[in-house]
């Protein structure tokens, strides 16, 4: 059954959320408002039949999960009622390369044995069109492609390709890493370039977390909010959505169902306000620079409730046929707002200017 005690990987290009027994039941590419490759969060009641990327311990009896203390890190552990264990860790690679911020559109899973002789089932099925099929795959000796309708994604591995593609139980002895991404080579090893962006990215989000300030009662909650708003943000435009999500009921069976990867501009001014007290000074000036965008490309000064992450006026506004979570349809896609009248949103972005001055 679908549940929202969800963890949240993320790197400035796009998210993906993560149940607590580490099955990743929502990821949209390639940005927050594109078609999701695992959108089991919203199949409704029972077992999805596709739309999500999980690592099953056959006997499974508990489940613990935590971040990695100060990072968008997540550790998912499974025991079995033998003893066994296992732990998965995820992360959406961000770090300085080469003089950039490297972000790709990549999740990086490592599985690793904590006791006794696990047996697990890797089961890894993205799906296309708002969860309308599941994706074709090609396949190598150590990747697998999967051809969705815009784009191909490629998990690269250390583990058994076969056993991937006919999710096959086997017993895990050491530690198996899963890179999926772009439809690209690793250049180095898979184990090496996923230990090395396991490194790299828990020291950035170290480094982030350390220049906050942050007040000195709360600290761990406080950062834990400041990571999650992060992660909110598209960097490339300097855009923060609402939600990483669509169709979340706000009640169950009314239907008030509203896709939120949007930004609201009636957000911006907290959201700024947020971002100035936490000195994020970065993310909030990227988010000044896209309200200033908006405000400059508005026809006669007028300004929508609501835009896309790249500008978009026009959120046209339509329904799926995926179930909705837990059944509770229907599921949208668009925002039927951006055709609102909201004078407040004036007031919002006045108030947002004022905090390039404090």
């Amino acid at each position: 059954m679908s549940q929202l005690d969800l963890g949240i990987l993320g790197n400035g290009s796009f998210s993906a959320l993560v149940d607590d027994h580490g099955r990743i039941v929502w990821c949209c590419l390639p940005r927050f408002d594109g078609d999701p490759v695992f959108s089991s969060l919203l199949a409704g009641e029972g077992e999805p039949e596709h739309g999500f990327f999980d690592v099953v311990l056959e006997g499974c009896v508990s489940s613990e999960q935590r971040y990695l203390r100060n990072t968008a890190i997540l550790v998912t552990t499974l025991r079995d009622g033998q003893g066994g264990a296992i732990e998965i860790t995820d992360h959406a690679p961000r770090f300085r390369d080469r003089q950039r911020i490297y972000r790709p559109l990549m999740t990086v899973r490592q599985v690793r044995p904590v006791a006794g002789d696990p047996r697990v089932q890797v089961r890894l099925r993205p799906a296309t069109n708002y969860g309308a099929r599941r994706a074709p795959t090609t396949h190598g000796s150590n990747h697998i492609r999967y051809v969705l309708d815009d784009t191909t994604i490629r998990l690269t591995t250390n583990a058994p390709v076969n056993y991937i593609l006919e999710e096959r139980p086997f017993v895990l002895e050491e530690t198996i890493d899963f890179v999926l991404g772009p439809d690209e080579s690793l250049e180095t090893a898979v184990a090496t370039f996923a230990r090395r962006s396991f490194e790299e990215t828990r020291s950035y989000w170290f480094e982030w977390a350390r220049t906050l300030s942050i007040p000195f009662e709360w600290q761990g909650a406080v950062i834990r909010s400041a990571i999650t708003l992060k992660l909110c943000n598209f960097e490339e435009t300097g855009a923060v959505v609402a939600a990483m999500t669509t169709s979340i009921p706000e009640a169950a069976g009314t239907e008030r169902n509203w896709d939120y990867r949007y930004c609201w501009l009636r957000d911006a001014y907290f959201t700024l306000d947020a971002l100035n007290r936490l000195g994020a000074t970065r993310t909030m000036e990227g988010f000044l620079r896209y309200i200033e965008n908006l405000v400059r490309a508005s026809e006669g000064g007028h300004l929508q409730p609501v835009y896309g992450v790249t500008q978009e006026a026009r959120l046209t506004e339509r329904t799926v046929d995926l179930p909705g979570f837990r059944g509770h349809g229907p599921v949208r896609v668009g925002n039927q707002a951006h055709e609102h009248i909201q004078n407040d949103v004036y007031g919002s972005v006045v108030l947002s200017a004022t905090q390039a001055f404090f």
